[in-house]
Order: C-alpha cells, then structure tokens, then sequence
C-alpha cells in the first residue's frame, strides 16, 4: 500500500474519529443498600482490558476497548461494572507494517479517557467513590499480545 495521494504527493498520516459510541455497558450493585455502609477496609478492585480492532474499509476501523472492574468484599460483589466502548476511526497515511500499532495502541490512547469518565461516573452514581482507573499502556498490552500470537504461532507450526 502506497502512502502516496491520487496526486502522486505522499499522504500525511492522520487519525480522525469519526465517531465515539458506548457498545454495551453493565454496572451491577447486587448488595445494595448494605454493600453502601461503611467497612472496615477497602475492597479488592479487579480491572482488566481488552481491545479490539475490526475493519469497516481500507481507511475506516471500529476499534473497541473494553473495560471490566470488579469490587470483591471477601468472596461478596461490592459492584461490577462493564463497559464496551467504542470508536469509529478513519486512519491514512501509515505505511503497512504501522496499521495494528496504531490500532491497537494511538486508537484506544484516545478513547480511555471517556471511557474511564463512564465507569467513574457509574461507579460513583453507583454510591460508591468514583473508580478513577490508572492510566493504562498500550504500548505494553499491544507488545504482550503480539508476544502471545507469535507463541502461539510457534506452538501451532510444531504440531
């Protein structure tokens, strides 16, 4: 794939969102009123991450992070709260061999921030303080996860 433009001049590469949208979303209270009282020590919060990428065109991709946090009190759900969020992303201009980096690292970079402000707003209209999640790398998921393919891929080509 060439970076060059019907004129022949080499495309700058951008990013635009085109869109922004909550795919699904869950926050479950089961213990409520009682998971609202005061404790005597803070629950165990479990967050994990995921994202995905999917092609609508040559320039277009629906990228999706998703996050899942989970408070426990011992074995109890104090809340769980899940979110797919998503974005619609017009990418050009990036040579080839740059598309998943900026799909799987640049594209959820820029969606993290409102989809952080959703699971701290639920968490908080929740009753609980807001769920502030740290800042998440990208850059390191998306480095683990080519790390997982290329083991798998190993495994795969020796059976």
């Amino acid at each position: 794939m060439s970076n060059e433009n019907a004129n022949g001049v080499e495309a700058q590469p951008a990013i635009n969102i085109l869109a922004q949208y909550v795919k699904d979303f869950s926050f479950e209270n089961p213990g409520a009123p009682r998971s609202l009282q005061a404790r005597d020590k803070a629950p165990s919060i479990n967050i994990s991450v995921n994202v995905n990428a999917n092609p609508l065109s040559d320039t277009d991709f629906d990228v999706v992070l998703t996050l899942d946090a989970s408070a426990k009190d011992g074995d109890k759900v104090v809340f769980h709260a899940e979110l797919a969020y998503g974005g619609l992303f017009r990418v050009q201009g990036f040579a080839q061999e740059h598309m998943l980096p900026v799909l799987f690292i640049e594209c959820p970079r820029l969606l993290f921030p409102f989809a952080r402000q959703i699971v701290a707003d639920a968490t908080r209209n929740g009753g609980f303080p807001p769920l502030m999640i740290d800042p998440i790398d990208f850059a390191v998921m998306f480095q683990q996860r080519m790390a997982e393919e290329q083991a798998k891929a190993r495994v795969a080509a020796n059976n």
